[in-house]
């Protein structure tokens, strides 16, 4: 299967597309494509690597991702519980070269520019809940006013960046295949001890060359892309698991030491597992 570049299937002329993704867990290759991407999670949570950065999603989000921002969702699957996906799919001259130029779209521009590095949106309000609900009956003419009046929505909405580098080239299907590669042994494996040996092993690279590698596309370390991972799990189970302590997080996500599982903790989230454990649950 190839993971890059991911084609968007289309019905017809129509510039604007909806995509329903309702299933156990969302496409879980690593991809990129032309068109920007809209989603508003109906049901279903998980995680979606972009760019160069982790991050959680649950009901009620909305993500943005930007055109070719390399991605993969990574949905956690539980028995007899689906996944849904409201999806808008459109390029910047879908609509014509020059529409957005136009000054009456000139307050989303932001949006626009900040969908290179993607956002999340955490807690949709049920107005903007209500647009996607109502796409997929729409005609076309309805279905691009509910667009607009997303992009309006979105313009003035307070955003967390998905990724905060950019790799510039286009990433080939062979590159995309062994971050595939990295990124799904990482996921099943990051409790455990990894070590450089073995992500270079799984890679099929040298030590040396794999580090270069990896640097150049996420502008970080394996071993920093590793912890975040590992924090960004802790950080799930600290607002869903009442019942296990620090500690016993720490452990399960890969951590043998509490001091520096709270000093890791802290600088990527600014507030102590503690903090953040009082704050989310």
């Amino acid at each position: 299967m190839k993971v890059f570049p991911f084609k968007i299937p289309k019905s017809g002329e129509d510039p604007l597309i909806y995509q329903e993704d309702i299933e156990v867990s969302f496409y879980d290759k690593l991809h990129q494509h032309e068109e920007i991407q809209i989603s508003f999670i109906e049901k279903g949570e998980g995680a979606v690597f972009a760019g160069d950065t982790i991050s959680q999603y649950r009901e009620g989000d909305i993500l943005v991702i930007g055109s070719n921002l390399p991605h993969v969702f990574r949905s956690d699957v539980q028995e007899n519980v689906i996944s849904v996906m409201r999806t808008l799919f459109f390029t910047f001259n879908s609509f014509g070269k020059d529409f957005f130029e136009l000054p009456t779209f000139r307050n989303i521009h932001p949006t626009l520019e900040s969908s290179k590095n993607g956002f999340i949106i955490h807690n949709a309000p049920k107005k903007v809940i209500k647009y996607f609900k109502k796409l997929k009956k729409a005609d076309s003419y309805t279905r691009f006013i509910l667009f607009l009046d997303i992009m309006k929505w979105l313009s003035t909405s307070e955003t967390t960046p998905l990724s905060n580098y950019l790799y510039q080239k286009k990433i080939t299907d062979n590159e995309g295949k062994r971050m595939q590669i990295v990124f799904e042994y990482v996921m099943t494996n990051f409790h455990k001890n990894i070590t450089l040996d073995e992500i270079a092993s799984i890679a099929s690279m040298t030590k040396n060359a794999f580090c270069r590698y990896f640097k150049v596309r996420t502008n970080k370390s394996f071993f920093q892309f590793l912890i975040e991972v590992r924090i960004e799990r802790a950080a799930k189970l600290l607002s869903n698991n009442e019942e296990l302590s620090v500690l016993e997080i720490a452990e399960l996500c890969g951590f043998n030491n509490i001091s520096n599982f709270n000093r890791k903790f802290k600088e990527l989230k600014q507030l102590s597992p503690l903090q953040y454990r009082k704050l989310n649950l």
